[in-house]
């Protein structure tokens, strides 16, 4: 049986599969950013790299509430 994911990371199959990198490399991305604030974070995702706004905000938030996030 399969987990099922919940919060932010539900959003994680569909922006693989929409954006073409793993979690991991857009996590590692988000830390190696300059930028710290959230909403900063989701722009540049939004802005550099064409991603919705709901994906970006996905990723920033389960990012920055990891251990060490940013």
């Amino acid at each position: 049986m399969t987990e099922t994911l919940k919060g932010p990371a539900s959003y994680f199959p569909s922006i693989e599969k929409k954006y073409g990198r793993s979690i991991v490399e857009w996590k590692n991305l988000i830390r190696a950013s300059p930028l710290t604030k959230h909403m900063e974070l989701v722009s540049w995702l939004k802005a550099e790299h064409s991603m919705g706004h709901g994906h970006a905000n996905a990723l920033v938030a389960h990012t920055l509430a990891e251990p060490g996030g940013k």
